[in-house]
């Protein structure tokens, strides 16, 4: 365009009416009550509004956004076709706004805006113009609405809704696989330009993302990621408005983008070879040691199962897989012996559980390696030959005989000798022992079956050389029966026959019973043991008998009771027999033989007793009567012999006291077990005076009984040889109390026993300490002379 061109139209535009001043006219019509608005403004296409015909139409003022001016916008002039400019007609203005952020010049009509507008907090305003009487406040013209609206520039930039996006895409995806989609929005108008028109690119995260321009989804660019090479990256995208051209404005946002893992790696044991060692004493299911292949891969992608494919040890071993830690673990299968076999071969292979097929050109999946486990030796203790021992023996074997043997050896490769004892809380009453050597088990009781069948022992052996290598073995005794008790009666008879008894009459039937269990059951005989003229006894093959009366009639008050002897045998080897005796009573009975009285009744006489018989009666009565009282003033003449209050007896023993001492007089005299044969035919009492005092004689000296010394040795011996003793001796020591003192014996329990009179003048000559029993003794020969 030439500058001539360029002068022309700018005449053209100045030259058009009221151009520079959009304005709202209103204007009468002749429509009844319609009015036509119009209103001049330039738009944005540069065209021109021209007014139509068409009742109370509103128009719109726009209002550029974000006005940087320093004076009031001004935005458009309201005009009524009333206003003669002679400053009659007001003009009001109400709705958004209104003389707050929009005012209206009162007298020209004139609008403007008191501060800078924000199109993305309101787009448009309605407002409502009037145009009244300035005298008369009337309204001129109608209330007419119209809109400002707000004209959008590009003053946002597009923004994220995430500072941050985090993403995951699997390894190894081809190229183009969609990993996230990132949007930004704009808060200019989209309507107007192309300020809203957001594209997309990528400012970091190449080569291995990309992203589309319009639509914000991020991509792989690159094959064959591999995670175990890098497995994050962070890629920043940008998203720019106008479309992506020069001067938009522009947001960005960071993607942390995460590969996660494929199974694409197979397991690897990190060893050819693997050594391994355990003691032969390892119990079943212990864990001897742990094998582990490392998968590059993580999760269920890494998740190996181990197995033994091959070697000499697999009926020996067994393999776990451990889930948390992904390790093989080892157990022993079986007992180990180091004396059979000290080394074991296994092949262990390890396999992922979850292949990818897609990644079957990788593979195989799994691996092997091999185990060596050696056996460690240690001192075992020693192994009997059998689990258990069951003997049998009769209970008439002789005491020292042998019921059988156990056999132990030292499975260790030294061979220690075997030593043998019994655990005696087993065997309490020691019926049994066995011989340390050989393991020979023989009695040292005797047996009975009848009061234990069965007896459960305990045999302990340990090694010589290492005594705390011990092992058990339960041996059961089974005493076996031999016909040792005869039969007898099986309960108490209480057997009674009536005095009008018929011969055969049954009056009681008999059973036995048998302490012993012969093999062919219990079989008894029974018959009498000489025979009887009153009754009889009838075997009824049945382990019963019949007692069966042999004459007629019976008279109590001649014979009241007799006694029956049965004899009573068995049918074993050797036979036993006992005689059981019955005590028969002779009873009235009534007719149909039912007891009524068993009693001798007494046999009255006529004339009772003479009185020749009563008065001999009396006089014994009297003559007791005169003896007993005889007796008891005879005994009220013997005073006591102790006056004092010192009372001085002989102690009396209780066996169940613990003595307190040297110093406890009431303690035991222990002289008693040293001298058992001191034993006293004739004890006097010393509370009273003896009639008959014997001279005093010395008793000789008791000999050293050995009876004590040999029971405490006894005692000791056992204790040694008992194998479950505490480790240490417990000696009790028993001391005497050596020889007779110079005073010799003061009892009176060793004195003699002839009737004559004993001198105590001696007991002066010992000294001030037995002046008292000199004088008590003295003092009582006084007083029987006289």
């Amino acid at each position: 365009m030439t500058l001539y061109q360029f002068l022309l139209l700018f005449l053209f535009w100045i030259c058009l009416p009221n151009f520079s001043s959009p304005e709202i006219l209103f204007k009468r019509t002749s429509v009844p009550q319609k009015r036509i608005l119009g209103a001049r403004v330039p738009r944005s296409d540069g065209k021109i509004l021209h007014r139509q015909k068409r009742g109370w139409m509103w128009n719109q003022f726009f209002l550029l956004e974000e006005y940087t001016g320093s004076d009031y916008q001004y935005v458009g002039k309201l005009h009524s076709d009333q206003d003669k400019g002679d400053g009659s007609l007001k003009y009001i203005l109400s709705g958004d706004g209104a003389g707050t952020l929009f005012i209206i010049d009162e007298k020209t009509g004139d609008i403007h805006a008191t501060r800078r507008i924000d199109r993305e907090e309101k787009a448009f305003y309605t407002l409502r113009a009037q145009a009244i009487n300035r005298r008369t406040l009337r309204p001129v013209e109608p209330e007419s609405e119209f809109v400002i609206k707000i004209h959008d520039i590009n003053d946002n930039e597009p923004t994220f809704p995430e500072e941050i996006y985090t993403a995951t895409v699997p390894e190894m995806s081809v190229v183009g696989t969609s990993v996230v989609q990132v949007t930004a929005t704009d808060a200019d108008d989209p309507s107007y330009g192309n300020s809203a028109r957001v594209i997309y690119s990528i400012l970091q995260g190449q080569p291995y993302f990309s992203v589309e321009p319009e639509t914000g989804i991020i991509r792989t660019a690159l094959p064959n990621m591999n995670r175990e090479n890098r497995e994050q990256y962070q890629v920043v995208i940008q998203a720019k408005d106008m479309g992506g051209q020069m001067g938009g404005l522009s947001g960005t946002t960071t993607v942390n983008i995460t590969l996660t893992d494929v199974n694409d790696n197979p397991p690897r044991f990190p060893q050819n070879t693997i050594h391994l060692r355990v003691l032969e004493s390892s119990p079943v299911g212990t864990a001897i040691g742990s094998v582990k292949a490392t998968d590059a891969d993580t999760g269920e992608n890494a998740e190996v199962e181990y197995r033994i494919i091959d070697g000499d040890g697999t009926d020996m071993f067994d393999i776990i897989t451990e889930k948390d830690t992904q390790e093989g673990i080892i157990t022993v299968k079986k007992p180990l012996d180091y004396e059979s076999r000290r080394l074991y071969t296994l092949k262990v292979e390890a396999e992922n559980t979850h292949v990818d097929p897609r990644f079957y050109y990788l593979g195989p999946f799994k691996d092997t390696t091999i185990v060596k486990i050696s056996i460690e030796d240690v001192d075992e203790p020693p192994v009997f030959s059998r689990s258990s021992y069951l003997f049998e023996v009769h209970e008439d074997i002789e005491v020292g005989t042998i019921i059988g043997t156990v056999m132990a050896r030292d499975p260790d490769s030294s061979s220690s000798p075997i030593r043998f004892s019994l655990d005696r809380h087993t065997d309490l009453d020691r019926i049994f022992n066995i011989h340390s050597g050989n393991g020979s088990l023989y009695t040292s009781k005797p047996l009975d079956r009848e009061l234990s069948q069965w007896h459960n022992l305990t045999v302990i052996a340990a090694e010589i050389n290492n005594p705390k290598e011990v092992t058990r073995v339960a041996v059961f005794v089974r005493i076996l029966d031999v016909n040792d008790n005869a039969p007898q009666f099986a309960v108490f008879y209480d057997t009674f026959v009536c005095e009008n008894a018929r011969p055969g009459q049954l009056i009681q039937t008999i059973s036995a019973v048998d302490k012993d269990d012969p093999l062919g059951g219990q079989k008894f005989f029974f018959s009498l043991a000489a025979v009887n003229p009153n009754f009889t006894v009838q075997d009824n093959e049945d382990n019963t008998a019949r007692i069966l009366t042999r004459k007629n009639g019976f008279n109590r008050h001649e014979i009241n009771t007799y006694l029956l002897p049965v004899v009573i045998s068995d049918n074993d080897y050797p036979i036993q027999s006992s005689t059981g005796t019955l005590t028969i009573r002779v009873c009235a009975c009534d007719g149909q033989g039912n007891m009524q009285s068993c009693n001798a009744e007494a046999l009255l006489l006529p004339a009772g007793l003479s009185t020749g018989a009563l008065i001999a009666i009396l006089l014994c009565i009297i003559i007791l009567l005169v003896v007993l009282f005889a007796a008891l003033k005879r005994q009220r003449k013997k005073e006591p012999l102790i006056l004092s209050k010192e009372d001085i007896r002989d102690n009396i023993v209780s066996y169940n006291d613990e003595g307190g001492g040297e110093e406890d007089t009431q303690a035991f005299d222990i002289g008693t077990l040293r001298n058992p044969a001191a034993i006293e035919e004739k004890k006097l009492r010393r509370d009273i005076i003896p009639e008959t005092l014997l001279i005093p004689r010395r008793t000789p000296t008791a000999p050293d009984n050995t009876d004590v010394r040999d029971f405490i040795n006894e005692r000791l011996k056992e204790h040694d040889l008992d194998p479950t003793a505490p480790p240490y001796d417990s000696l009790a020591t028993y001391a005497y109390e050596g020889n007779d003192s110079i005073a010799e014996s003061l009892s009176s329990l060793e004195s003699g026993t002839t009737e004559g009179d004993q001198n105590y003048d001696y007991l002066r000559e010992w000294g001030p300490r037995f002046n008292k029993l000199a004088e008590m003794y003295g003092g009582g020969e006084s007083d029987k002379d006289s």
